[in-house]
C-alpha cells in the first residue's frame, strides 16, 4: 500500500531505477497480499475451532498453535515467491521507457495473472466456508439456555467481538478480491491486443482505479474493529491515553467533577 501511495499519489517511482529496489518492492508487495489472507484465514479457523462445541476441538485454539502455523505460513510465502527476485527487473518498454516489470514473456505473464486469479479465487472460497461453519457455531451457542450457557460457554465477549470483526473483515475481502480477479482476467485476455490510444488511457484508468479498490481491505482493518469491537476501542484508547501521558482514571475523575460543576452552576 505504500508503494501504491508514492508511485501513483506522488508520482515518486525509485524502483523504475535501481535494480535491487525494484526486485524488493515486487518481492515484498506479493508478500504482503499473500500473507496478510492467510494470517485472516488462520484467525477465521482459530474462531471456528474455538466456537465448537467439542471440548478437544477447541483445545487446538491456542497461542502456540496460532505462532507456529503463522510462521509456517510465511515461510512458504518467503519461499515460493523466490521467483520474483530473478524474473522482475527494469525492462525497456519504449524509447527511454524503463519500468520495473515481470520478465516479458507470454509464459510468465500467464503465470503470474493465473496464479494472482487462481490464489484469490482460493481465498474467497476458503473465507466463505469457515464464515458458514463459524456462523453455524455461533448459532448454536445461541440457542443454548442462559443457564446452561454459563457452564458451557466456550466463548467470552471479546471472543464473540473478535469473530464478529473477522466476519466484516472476510466480507470486505472476498468482495474486492472478486473484482480484482475480474481486472486479472481482462488483463490477461487484452495483454496481446494492440490498443488505441483511448483504449490505453482507458486501461490506464482501470488500473489506478483497481490498485485504489486493491489497498481497501488493508486499511479497512482499523474501521472495522473500532466500529465492531468495543474491547478493542477501549482498549485504544487506553494506549492513546497511556502515550499522552494521562491516567484513565484521573481522566475519569476530571471529567467528573467538570459535570459536577456543570451541574451546580445550573
Amino acid at each position: 500500500m505504500l508503494g501504491s501511495i508514492f508511485t501513483y499519489g506522488n508520482n515518486i517511482a525509485a524502483q523504475n531505477n535501481n535494480v535491487a529496489l525494484c526486485k524488493i518492492y515486487i518481492y515484498a508487495a506479493y508478500i504482503w497480499a499473500t500473507c496478510s489472507p492467510t494470517v485472516l484465514i488462520l484467525a477465521s479457523i482459530d474462531r471456528l475451532l474455538i466456537s465448537s462445541q467439542n471440548v478437544d476441538t477447541r483445545l487446538y485454539s491456542s497461542k502456540r498453535l496460532a505462532y507456529f502455523m503463522i510462521s509456517i505460513g510465511v515461510c512458504f510465502w518467503l519461499i515460493f515467491n523466490i521467483h520474483l527476485l530473478v524474473k522482475v527487473n527494469i525492462y525497456q518498454f519504449g524509447p527511454s521507457i524503463y519500468l520495473c516489470s515481470y520478465e516479458p514473456t507470454n509464459e510468465y505473464l500467464n503465470f503470474v495473472f493465473f496464479f494472482l486469479s487462481g490464489i484469490h479465487t482460493l481465498y474467497v472460497i476458503v473465507l466463505f466456508i469457515l464464515s458458514i461453519f463459524s456462523f453455524k457455531n455461533v448459532h448454536h451457542i445461541q440457542l443454548i439456555p442462559r443457564q446452561q450457557q454459563k457452564e458451557l460457554r466456550t466463548m467470552t465477549k471479546r471472543d464473540f467481538q473478535l469473530l464478529r470483526c473477522l466476519f466484516a473483515e472476510g466480507i470486505v475481502f472476498m468482495i474486492f478480491a472478486m473484482l480484482i480477479n475480474g481486472y486479472y482476467f481482462y488483463q490477461a485476455i487484452t495483454r496481446e491486443q494492440i490498443r488505441t490510444p483511448l483504449q490505453v488511457a482507458v486501461g490506464n484508468f482501470i488500473n489506478n482505479l483497481f490498485t485504489f479498490l486493491y489497498n481497501i481491505p488493508y486499511c479497512a482493518n482499523f474501521f472495522v474493529f473500532m466500529s465492531l469491537s468495543k474491547a478493542f476501542r477501549h482498549d485504544f484508547k487506553r494506549l492513546i491515553y497511556k502515550v499522552c501521558g494521562k491516567s484513565i482514571t484521573a481522566m475519569r475523575e476530571e471529567n467528573n467533577q467538570i459535570n459536577l460543576a456543570a451541574v451546580n452552576e445550573t
